[in-house]
């Protein structure tokens, strides 16, 4: 009977959450064909969860329900599970389609070589040589400590991924394209996973470009093989020969080992990460996994061709043994959670519910991997739309028709649902877009803090013992291929047809060389870490030769972990990275000496960054133990040694300052006295500010991905009387105020942060903001929870002066997601004021309003009415902020962006843009600003990529400041370090002092219809329309066409058009230069780089610096890499082993 089974069956389909590509299977059509046999049934369900294929976690298809409980639930389904209640194959309970089966996508994920690679007497193929590099130590640049593995075929990120990780590797020059498994030690917090994000968006972006050159490779080969065939004349056959030759491709597949709560983090940003063909897989080691497998418990967890790992979960001391199951609440027939997301039906309409020994934890595990499956993995695609009426058209939304003449598809101009004007036709058919799956996930299964803190143990596979000629010679083994094959471990013929086995040419094998990294948070784990069994059992700690210490403050120092270091394990190095022993060096050499060198032109707004070359003195380390230092390599094979000749020198800012020449320090003293014979004007101009004292420190001024010299967007304002305030928090904004302010000055900063604005979801404006309100939140209120308001709370007696609330303006998403990730980590989320900035329409003389932010799914449990209400209740007037006006207008740029602008009651007034192309509403709101702080990404040669992807040019940004009427702008997020510098020409006829032949550009003046006021999507082209992939309103089902969209060659949204160019091209184009402006007003202006300090009242200093900023910047630009960013040493030696051994790219090009 199973025979016949196995036959006739259909296939099933995978569950909402896994890849596979079987066709749909009716429950009823098996429990038909079985009648009674009930164990036959049970068995063969089982066979089909064995014989499932592999595939990463991830959602699939979706279909529209009317019901709000329906909505988007899975349309592909897997076989279902019995009620035992009613004993019939229906009345399922509405739990996500996860059946036992699932629970091995809990289990270490296994490539080919998994198995074999798990046994104790598997030996490497070929011994290689392999080492352990630091490549960061606890500083404020890098808040953690990562390691790499190398081998010759493959690298390993070990340790912490925090903030500023990936700009650390970059500065080493570590080639991260290498990396498929990185093993997260520690607690998932934000000091170990803020740089994940990132780090996943640039290798995935780098995968993607990998993936298309080796695509249109494939493609050549396929059309050389059809040649050679003779049938390229048969387009089926061709296409045949094409698909073979894609399916061989490689897939990139980012496998991440962690501790728990890691998918919930990575779940929480599904709103603002979508990439395609990187799938990530993550998986978090249970609290109680123990090492216990195999003879004598030595079977390591996890294996490859390379290396076997054996995790360590400790706890702290006073914490239970397991993590409490989460409990799935129930859920509102109007609120949309992702039980709704994953739910599906089968085709005879029953809804399976999970199995009964799959458990509330293990259901939320599978639940979360599924959302992190579809973050990087998705199918969705921008060009695909569905059709429907215009009258169920849910905005926003992007809509398009088919021209009735070109039969191209455009862009819908009329009316819209919802609007104020009537459709011109509600049953027009139109095509529109559907979001993608993970926007549609508006809650995430329960979760609270991990406690549990990851180590690990990784060991080299056994090295094949020593090769000997004469052996193989006596043998009449002839010198070539048969000697190869034997040190790889296979058996050969000799000349006489006899078998010789690798054991009769080789020596004995050896253990290969391995480490353990351990990761102690505080002292309250170091008893659970020392009475590990895997420090006793010797299968595991065989060729163990060294132990990487990863600690918080005063754990190293511990009398019991000095005595462990040096007793019991006594006979291994130890490697110790902590604050205690590792100073606070800079890590960003090349950022830091391209300081050193603007202090040297300019001292007054640039100061060498807050460093330490040494540590407090601490007890001395055990005479096994030292010091972590970046480049410290820790040798594997061939033999075990701690070597520290590639060590990173450390910055020597006299040297730096030697490098920089004569003629740059002439031209700098030149404008120091042009500042000095200018003093009266300038004088004259900043008494016209209402507030000449408030101080500017750009953070981060660069675009899109943190670099070598620039960081991330974020800038600080510091206004007297008032307090501080942060306009965007790009990733390691924390580490880049360190740098800025020493210790003292930093808690000073931290004291009198009030507010911090978010200006769109974009990854490169928001990462750094958890790090920052922790560290407020630590310093402010000693990391001590406020608890929730009740529904009775007056709101605004949360803004009392004792309360002492951080206010984050933002849009929703932004306020969702760290009110989200407040239940993995408590970062100070109960003592925040979360605003959710409303957008002005000037035009409809709709002014901003302040909302206390609201979840989703209580906005979605209310009627229209009630929801009414709840906003003018939750409404905070700007007052309670101590501020005059908050103004806010949405930007082409993407969803949700917007412009800011803040009024103080003493007329001091701040714009900011964010990211934006030219906005005529942005000047109104902004009229009077005392200081415009506007985006210049590209210069104005590049007016075509600015237009492309929705950024600024430098004349574009003064021109919304001047129709401002600003008194003094700064130009940020430069696409390049070298920005060209503006020159600028004022219409009384005073200008700048720099060649007179400079063309001359005028500050357009904005057209009223240069930017209308809208709610409609603004995509982005190419991979940054991914970005917005989940901002699209959900629509209803095609009548017509069911839910099968339909992939349309879509109209540009730049309208393709000749731009002439008006300035002349460098001969490269990152040569720095300058280029005159022409205003119409006494507007100030300078150009923002890293860690510059300046008063509004001193930006009339800093135009008289651009020649000698210019003869710099020449000078860096002729300057070999290794010079412009060391410490007065060449470093190419250093950055070489980061690439095991490898040259660096000539110019210091990134290798990602």
């Amino acid at each position: 009977m199973y025979t016949v089974l196995h036959t006739h069956l259909p296939s099933y389909d995978a569950s909402a959450g896994f890849t596979t590509s079987r066709k749909r299977f009716d429950t009823s059509d098996l429990q038909d064909l079985l009648g009674e046999h009930q164990e036959a049934f049970a068995a063969a369900t089982k066979e089909k969860a064995r014989v499932k294929g592999e595939g990463v976690l991830r959602i699939t298809r979706y279909a529209s329900r009317e019901k709000p409980q329906d909505r988007w639930r899975g349309h592909r389904t897997r076989l279902g599970v019995r009620d035992e209640v009613t004993g019939e194959g229906i009345g399922f309970g509405g739990e996500p389609l996860f059946t036992t089966a699932d629970k091995r996508r809990l289990q270490p994920p296994q490539d080919a070589s998994f198995g074999q690679a798990l046994g104790p007497d598997f030996t490497a193929a070929r011994n290689m040589r392999s080492f352990v590099q630091v490549l960061t130590t606890p500083t404020a640049d890098t808040p953690g400590t990562t390691l790499m593995l190398h081998f010759d075929d493959k690298r390993y990120l070990i340790g912490s991924l925090g903030e500023g990780t990936q700009r650390a590797t970059v500065q080493m020059g570590a080639r991260l394209l290498k990396v498929n498994e990185c093993f997260l030690t520690g607690r998932t917090e934000w000091c170990n996973t803020g740089g994940l994000i990132g780090m996943i968006l640039t290798l995935a972006d780098a995968a993607a470009s990998s993936k298309s050159a080796s695509t249109e490779d494939a493609r050549k080969k396929a059309m050389a093989k059809a040649r050679k065939l003779g049938v390229l004349e048969d387009a089926e056959r061709v296409r045949e020969i094409e698909q073979e030759m894609l399916q061989a491709l490689p897939t990139n597949v980012l496998t991440l080992f962690s501790p728990p709560n890691l998918n919930h983090t990575l779940a929480t940003a599904r709103r603002f990460v979508f990439r395609k063909g990187m799938p990530v897989s993550v998986h978090e080691i249970p609290s109680e996994h123990q090492n216990e497998k195999g003879e004598n418990g030595m079977e390591a967890y996890w294996a490859d061709s390379n290396i076997k790992v054996w995790p360590m979960s400790i706890l702290p001391d006073s914490s239970p043994t397991t993590r409490p199951s989460s409990q799935s609440a129930s859920i509102s027939p109007r609120k949309r959670s992702i039980e709704e997301v994953y739910e599906g039906e089968t085709s005879n309409g029953t809804q399976p519910v999970m199995a009964d020994d799959l458990t509330p934890a293990e259901r939320d595990q599978l639940t979360v991997k599924a959302v992190v499956g579809e973050m990087f993995n998705s199918s969705w695609r921008l060009d695909t739309l569905f059709p429907t009426r215009l009258a169920d058209v849910k905005m926003p939304a992007t809509i398009f028709v088919r021209d009735e003449t070109t039969h191209k598809i455009e862009k819908y101009r009329g009316p819209t649902p919802g609007g104020r004007l009537p459709l011109p036709d509600p049953d027009l058919q139109v095509l529109v877009r559907k979001p993608w799956p993970g926007a549609l996930v508006e809650t995430l299964p329960p979760t609270q803090p991990a406690k549990e803190a990851v180590s690990y143990i990784i060991r080299n596979h056994k090295q094949r013992g020593k090769f000997f000629p004469e052996k193989a010679k006596a043998l009449k083994l002839p010198v070539g291929r048969a000697w190869s094959q034997l040190q790889s471990g296979e058996s050969v013929k000799n000349t006489d047809g006899e078998m010789v086995h690798p054991d009769q040419v080789l020596g004995p094998s050896k253990e290969g060389g391995g480490f353990a990294v351990v990761d102690l948070p505080n002292s309250n784990y170091i008893a659970n870490l020392i009475a590990r069994p895997e420090w006793r059992n010797e299968g595991i700690m065989a060729g163990v030769g060294a132990i990487v210490w990863i600690c918080g403050p005063g754990v190293v120092t511990d009398e019991r972990l000095q005595t462990f270091m040096s007793g019991a394990m006594g006979n291994l190095q130890h490697v110790v990275s902590s604050p205690d022993y590792c100073p606070n060096n800079v890590a960003l050499d090349s950022a830091a000496a391209a300081t050193v060198r603007l202090r040297q032109v300019d001292d007054r707004h640039y100061r060498i960054p807050a460093h330490d070359n040494a540590c407090a003195a601490q007890s001395p380390l055990p005479s096994n133990a030292q010091p972590a230092v970046r480049g410290q390599l820790v040798q594997l094979e061939p033999a075990m040694e701690v070597q520290n000749k590639q060590n990173i020198p450390l910055l020597d800012v006299a040297a730096v300052e030697a490098e920089t020449s004569k003629d740059v320090l002439d031209e700098a003293a030149k404008a120091r006295e042009s500042v000095s014979s200018d003093s009266a004007a300038i004088e004259s101009w900043a008494a016209t500010l209402p507030d000449r004292n408030v101080e500017i420190t750009t953070l981060g001024t660069g675009s899109a991905l943190p670099s070598k010299y620039r960081n991330v967007s974020a800038t600080l304002m510091r206004v007297p009387g008032w307090g501080n305030l942060l306009f965007d928090c790009g990733e390691n904004t924390l580490g880049q105020l360190k740098r800025v302010f020493p210790p003292d000055g930093m808690k000073q900063v931290l004291q009198d942060l009030r507010a911090v604005t978010i200006s769109h979801m974009h990854a490169d404006h928001h990462l750094g903001t958890v790090g920052v309100l922790k560290a407020w939140y630590t310093q402010v209120h000693s990391a001590t929870a406020s608890p929730p308001p009740s529904p009775d709370t007056d709101l605004h007696s949360l803004f009392a002066p004792d309360q002492k609330r951080l206010a984050v303006l933002a849009e929703p998403a932004m306020l969702h997601w760290l009110s989200e990730y407040a239940a993995v980590e408590d970062f100070g989320f109960s003592r925040l004021a979360p605003l959710s900035v409303g957008a002005a329409f000037p035009a409809k003389n709709q002014a901003s309003k302040l909302n206390w932010f609201i979840p989703p799914s209580e906005l979605a449990a209310m009627s229209a009415q009630n929801r009414s209400a709840r906003f003018i209740d939750n409404h905070i007037p700007p007052s309670l902020l101590g501020l005059l006006d908050v103004q806010a207008v949405l930007v082409q740029h993407c969803h949700g962006a917007r412009a800011i602008s803040i009024t103080w009651p003493n007329g001091f007034k701040a714009s900011y843009s964010g990211d934006c192309r030219p906005s005529a509403a942005f000047s109104k709101i902004g009229k009077g600003s005392t200081v415009v702080i506007h985006e210049a990404t590209f210069d104005d040669e590049l007016q075509g990529d600015a237009e492309a992807k929705n950024h600024s040019t430098t004349s574009e940004a003064l021109g919304v400041a001047q129709a401002m009427g600003a008194k003094c702008c700064v130009l940020t997020h430069f696409s390049q370090r070298y920005q060209k510098l503006p020159v600028l020409e004022y219409a009384n006829g005073h200008g700048g002092e720099v060649e007179e032949d400079l063309p001359i550009m005028e500050a357009p003046a904005l057209a009223a219809d240069d930017h209308k006021d809208t709610d409609e999507d603004d995509e982005l082209i190419g991979a940054d329309a991914a970005a917005d992939a989940q901002t699209y309103a959900e629509q209803p089902a095609s009548v017509t066409n069911g839910d099968d969209g339909q992939t349309y060659a879509l109209p540009p949204k730049v309208p393709l058009k000749p731009f002439n160019v008006t300035t002349p091209s460098a001969a490269s184009p990152f040569a720095p230069s300058a280029v005159k402006f022409k205003l119409q007003s006494d507007m100030k202006v300078c150009v923002a780089f890293d860690y510059m300090r300046v008063k509004l009242g001193e930006i009339a200093e800093m135009q008289h610096y651009t020649p000698a900023f210019l003869k710099l910047f020449e000078e860096d630009a002729d300057q070999p890499e290794h010079v412009v960013a060391a410490n007065g040493a060449a470093k190419k030696k250093a950055n070489g082993a980061a690439n095991g051994g490898g040259k660096k790219a000539k110019g210091g090009k990134k290798d990602t």
